[in-house]
């Protein structure tokens, strides 16, 4: 019973919609959940365009832990396969517990249309379940998204997640929220990357993001970021060793504290 409790006391702090657009992955969220022009396994789900700069098989694991409660625990995982034709990638995404689940599956498909532009589109199966047999929901979305680089230095990202506003559940007008995205990514040098991005929920006010990312070494990034509303700065660290990687950031709520995540990927 307290553990239910708990549940639906931090649900609604965390304005949490049936099915919202998790953030994924320890390096996004260690930069302020930035991302849209990031080309690494994660661009599965922050901007499908990316994945047609990916040139080489990878797969991933996240784990986030919202403020340090099980029951609020976010589990991914992602797999991309580049192809003369584009990148394919594949997502799952899961939220909650036994009391509280939801789960998302998604396919996305990234391509190039020039040496500077790129396109992006994927397609959802999103599913809510609620324990004790008080019943289940689901439904598809699909979100599209572009890249452009006009200078080399310099990439634009787009992301729009569920554009044609798809319900989860007519009963309880349950919505799958509406979220646009747009920011830019500038490389200093090879070694530092800082990405500036607006994100709109329409049901909630904007937004602004930013990240940095730092190489000191060749084995090790350090990161950092902010976001508003509610304003939580982030912080996160990667390890390299020749294809495998691991990442660590937290982020830190006013009110309800800690959230650290750990993600590994593996490039073939």
């Amino acid at each position: 019973m307290k553990k239910a409790l708990l549940v639906l006391f931090l649900i609604p702090l965390i304005s949490l919609a049936g099915n919202d657009n998790f953030h994924i992955g320890a390096r996004n969220s260690g930069m302020g959940n930035t991302g849209l022009t990031l080309a690494d396994v994660w661009a599965i789900r922050y901007n499908q365009a990316a994945l047609a700069d990916i040139s080489q098989i990878a797969v991933g694991i996240s784990y986030e832990s919202r403020f340090f409660t099980k029951s609020l625990g976010i589990q991914s995982f992602a797999f991309v396969l580049p192809t003369k034709s584009g990148t394919f990638g594949i997502n799952y995404t899961g939220f909650g517990d036994n009391l509280y689940r939801e789960t998302k599956l998604g396919l996305g498909y990234g391509m190039k249309l020039s040496d500077k532009f790129n396109i992006g589109i994927r397609l959802n199966y999103h599913s809510l379940r609620l324990g004790n047999n008080y019943g289940k929901a689901n439904n598809l979305t699909f979100e599209i998204g572009f890249v452009a680089k006009p200078t080399k230095n310099l990439e634009i990202g787009f992301h729009l997640f569920n554009p044609s506003a798809v319900k989860l559940n007519d009963y309880q007008n349950e919505i799958i929220p509406v979220i646009m995205n747009l920011g830019i990514s500038y490389k200093f040098s090879d070694k530092l990357r800082t990405n500036v991005e607006i994100e709109k929920d329409i049901e909630h006010p904007y937004s602004l993001k930013i990240g940095l990312e730092y190489l000191p070494l060749e084995y090790l990034y350090i990161r950092a970021g902010i976001t508003t509303n509610p304003t939580m700065p982030t912080i996160g660290f990667g390890v390299v060793k020749n294809q495998f990687k691991i990442d660590f950031s937290s982020n830190f709520h006013p009110s309800l504290g800690i959230t650290p995540a750990l993600g590994m990927t593996y490039t073939f």
